[in-house]
């Protein structure tokens, strides 16, 4: 460290102080809103400030920005990309098996009983030995973020699980603040590619879909943080990503048509019928507009739906404590 002062992005763009020191006492998260009048205990959370802040700090960072810029990729950044190549190749040795059901291959179900019974252990080699007791705590989110073992399903919940699993990394100072794009363009994305073989090996059943009239079947933080990358471009406009040649052309640069080229691989018939809300979307006039939209989108069909955040755990570095005024 230089001694300049270390920001966490937990913490919120406009929020211009040093974090408050994370107590030592590491707890394993457990559930908090069992009931839908918990959800203002949720809103009024300090685990919804920290993960709002640590969403739109990494929103601002990767504003105009390409996947394929230069920068900082730290000891920490590659240890988390072992550890999400070793769930790869663990999908490489659980091949799913013959079963009468199209969806939910019971080999899912093996998998994850590998990352249940390994999940502390690789957790404890990405973060520093002085913090090795947040291991436990944090193995918990990594666990959630895979998707669901008894449904074999997996949705914007299990994601959200994988961003708050980087925002305690964040918080026990294993990621700091000059981490901010590798964490979305490099750990973010391999996470993306691994969920996509999950999905695509095991016929996952998409968690709470709500069909057409949802973003995505599997994820939406891409499409906020993937529109941030779009803001202010110079030629492609929100129209251009439903035009599959835009899209083939320029996947490798923007999260955003990453996401739309796999969503064409994945369904037949017109873009507007299988994907009706980004179809809408496509008619937003400037990206700006669309990744205030999504914000907004997110917000209110995540992170204010009860049957999403039923599911959410809380611990001493993701609190229900209310935040301190």
């Amino acid at each position: 460290m230089d001694g300049k002062r270390q920001y966490c992005p937990c913490s919120s763009p406009e929020d211009d102080t040093p974090p408050i020191p994370v107590c030592q006492n590491f707890m394993v998260p457990k559930k908090e809103i069992s009931m839908f009048p918990d959800m203002g205990k949720w809103k009024r959370s300090q685990a919804y400030a920290d993960y709002m802040g640590f969403i739109l700090t990494l929103n601002e960072g990767v504003k105009g920005k390409k996947l394929t810029c230069e920068y900082k990729v730290s000891e920490t950044i590659e240890k988390l990309l072992v550890l999400l190549g070793t769930l790869d190749r663990w999908i490489d040795e659980t091949p799913p098996e013959d079963q009468p059901s199209r969806f939910g291959n019971k080999a899912y179900r093996t998998w994850y009983a590998k990352l249940d019974q390994e999940a502390e252990g690789l957790v404890a080699a990405v973060i520093p030995e002085d913090k090795a007791a947040a291991a436990p705590e944090i193995a918990v989110y990594l666990k959630e973020a895979v998707g669901n073992s008894t449904r074999i399903d997996y949705g914007t919940g299990h994601e959200a699980a994988f961003a708050i699993f980087l925002c305690c990394l964040c918080k026990i100072g294993a990621l700091r603040v000059d981490d901010q794009l590798a964490i979305i363009f490099k750990v973010f994305d391999r996470y993306l590619v691994v969920m996509r073989k999950l999905q695509k090996t095991y016929r996952m059943e998409p968690a709470g879909s709500q069909g057409v009239w949802g973003l995505d079947d599997f994820q939406f933080l891409p499409f906020i943080w993937g529109s941030s990358q779009f803001v202010d471009h110079p030629t492609l406009e929100p129209k251009h990503f439903v035009d599959e040649k835009v899209v083939n052309e320029n996947h490798h640069d923007y999260m955003f048509l990453e996401c739309i080229k796999f969503i064409n691989e994945m369904k037949t018939g017109p873009f507007a019928e299988h994907s009706n809300q980004l179809w809408n979307i496509s008619a937003v006039p400037t990206w700006s507009k669309v990744n205030q939209g999504l914000i907004r989108m997110y917000k209110a069909e995540c992170l204010e739906k009860f049957p999403v955040i039923q599911h959410f755990k809380f611990g001493s570095l993701i609190s229900i404590q209310p935040v301190k005024p």
